[in-house]
């Protein structure tokens, strides 16, 4: 993920995490329904990865929220390794 990988690069941090997506009310398609999150976890030393996740129409603060908590378990889990 670009933004993550971004985020390493020009900061002096070790972990960055990034995360892109459809929140709603609209503006989502077929392919990327409302809902749809991806997220980029970077590590220095690491291969950046990415994660999917699709939380559905629960409402826009509920998937903002949602999304919150997963990139903040990514870094939990990013700092345990």
């Amino acid at each position: 993920n670009a933004m993550a990988s971004g985020a390493l690069k020009y900061s002096d941090a070790d972990i960055a995490v990034s995360i892109t997506g459809v929140a709603g009310p609209t503006g989502g398609t077929p392919e990327k329904p409302i809902g749809y999150v991806c997220f980029g976890l970077a590590k220095k030393g690491a291969l950046t990865r990415n994660f999917e996740q699709r939380f559905g129409e629960v409402g826009r603060g509920q998937i903002r929220l949602l999304s919150v908590k997963m990139a903040l378990s990514l870094l939990e889990r990013a700092l345990a390794n």
